[in-house]
């Protein structure tokens, strides 16, 4: 049920699935931090590869754009592996959740600030 939800999430809202992934697992699941972010690192790839083959289909994926941040985002996360086993669980399950606090404080302010689009 955890993968299904994040799929569907990551599909029609463009969120990663990690988003959910991570906090169902520890909260859910019972694993740790650090597993919980390994596990959904791992079971993202199957979302990513068929959304982004199905978005490419439909003439919606800048390769470009998307090379230069697969590749910056491919040294990232070889850093935030060495960083994640290096810092306290603790830390990171505060990091996690301050991230996800303020995307979703992002995300209420540029909707309460947007007009309506009109059908």
């Amino acid at each position: 049920m955890i993968g299904l939800a994040a799929g569907v999430a990551a599909g029609l809202l463009g969120v990663g699935g990690g988003s959910l992934f991570v906090p169902a697992l520890t909260i859910g699941v019972g694993l740790s931090q650090i597993d919980a972010e390994a596990t959904s690192l791992l079971a993202i790839i199957p979302v990513a590869l068929v959304g982004s083959w199905r978005q490419h289909r439909r003439g919606n994926v800048d390769l470009r754009a998307a090379g230069a941040l697969g590749g910056l985002a491919l040294a990232g996360a070889l850093g935030g592996v060495v960083i994640a086993n290096a810092v306290p669980e603790r830390a990171l399950e505060i990091g996690f959740a301050t991230l996800i606090l303020f995307v979703a404080a992002q995300l209420v302010r540029r909707a309460l600030r947007e007009e309506p689009r009109s059908s």
